[in-house]
């Protein structure tokens, strides 16, 4: 994992003040939780209720990993053992995306940050903070049951069991500073993520209203 992981960049491109220029006036929101508590679903509903940009880091990095390339293969390799791919490549593909798509309404980034570091190279890279971080709060028990139901439906070669557990392992050993972190700085919404979908759409709605 180390050979792979020296490959890909630890550290993202620096934005130039142009660029740093055309994403502060966006509205930029962090969606972040444990795999399997709802941010996509939630992400997908409201960037069609807000005409939101959903950004789906784990989408992002998947489409990536299906990449025929030493690449792809690498960033493969890393997902497959339920590891973090290098911060630096991952702020590089989400600067990529954001600036990609520059006249959307605002983002909604789902599943980032996934660690410390990776919150303050955004804010340093791109010259700013998100507008608000929303964290949808779910159970250990929940997370597992709602993944291996999707690994039966699905096609993620990372909804099994072993690879299910390591994801959540590596998720609780790195969120709780990213918490920490957004909460001293008075942007953190926690939402439970375990009840029922409408009922968390409700509080993200509001959460995204309260940004007017």
């Amino acid at each position: 994992m180390g050979l792979c992981q020296a490959r890909l960049p630890k550290t993202a491109k620096p934005l130039n003040p142009e660029l740093q220029e055309m994403l502060k006036s966006q509205v930029i929101i962090f969606v972040i939780g444990g795999p399997g508590s709802g941010k996509g679903t939630q992400c997908e509903r409201l960037a069609a209720k807000y005409q939101f940009q959903h950004l789906g880091m784990g989408n992002l990095l998947r489409a990536e990993a299906s990449e025929p390339t030493r690449q792809g293969r690498q960033i493969k390799d890393i997902m497959l053992k339920g590891a973090l791919v290098p911060s630096g490549f991952v702020l590089d593909l989400l600067n990529t995306n954001l600036l990609q798509r520059k006249e959307a309404k605002g983002f909604l980034v789902n599943g980032f940050p996934r660690e410390l570091n990776q919150a303050k190279d955004f804010e340093r890279v791109v010259g700013r903070p998100p507008n608000i971080v929303m964290v949808l709060d779910c159970s250990t028990e929940t997370m597992i049951q709602r993944l291996l139901l999707r690994g039966q439906t699905g096609h993620r070669a990372d909804d099994h069991e072993s690879c299910i557990r390591q994801r959540l392992e590596t998720h609780y050993s790195l969120c709780e500073p990213v918490i920490s972190y957004y909460q001293q700085n008075h942007l953190l919404r926690n939402i439970l993520g375990e009840e029922p979908e409408d009922a968390i759409f409700a509080k993200c709605c509001t959460v995204l209203d309260s940004l007017r």
